[in-house]
């Protein structure tokens, strides 16, 4: 009998760790969802990023739109096994702005704040443009700005 339960238990996990995989793989597949918001001076891009450490952010604007990468990581927990694995490890995501936003790629700046939102504001062309490309691909600094007191008021 105790051979039967050993077999039930194991066919139990191996069931969980595959559900936990398939979860996993379809968060990696679906893009982040974004919230785009317009300000007098710039658009504001939200992104939902729990569990994301700045220096695993990848931010850039390119076609007229905000595209980000984060990678995220397991903590090991002493102690604990893996049974089932359903947080994915690598999002990403794609925020349009409105077509024909004039805005300044080169000046925009990423914050994560204290709740796990990524902030990404990008300002708008204020003077007229010195030719630059908007559309040309620009990476976007990433900076660790944990003082948004009032971040929780835009999501």
């Amino acid at each position: 009998m105790t051979d039967l339960r050993e077999i039930g238990e194991s066919v139990g996990r191996r069931m969980l760790e595959g559900a936990g995989r398939v979860s996993a793989r379809v968060q990696e597949e679906r893009p982040l969802a974004a919230d785009v918001l317009e300000g007098d001076g710039a658009y504001l891009v939200v992104f939902d990023a729990p569990g994301v450490e700045m220096e695993d952010v990848q931010v850039r604007f390119e076609d007229g739109a905000v595209h980000v990468r984060l990678d995220r990581f397991r903590d090991v927990h002493d102690g604990y096994e893996m049974v089932f694995p359903g947080r994915g490890l690598t999002l990403e995501g794609r925020a349009d702005l409105p077509a024909g936003a004039a805005v300044e790629p080169t000046r925009a700046e990423a914050t994560l704040t204290e709740n796990g939102a990524l902030r990404v504001e990008v300002p708008k062309v204020v003077a007229e443009s010195d030719g630059d490309d908007e559309d040309a691909p620009e990476s976007i600094d990433v900076g660790d700005d944990g003082d948004d007191a009032d971040a929780d008021d835009e999501e």
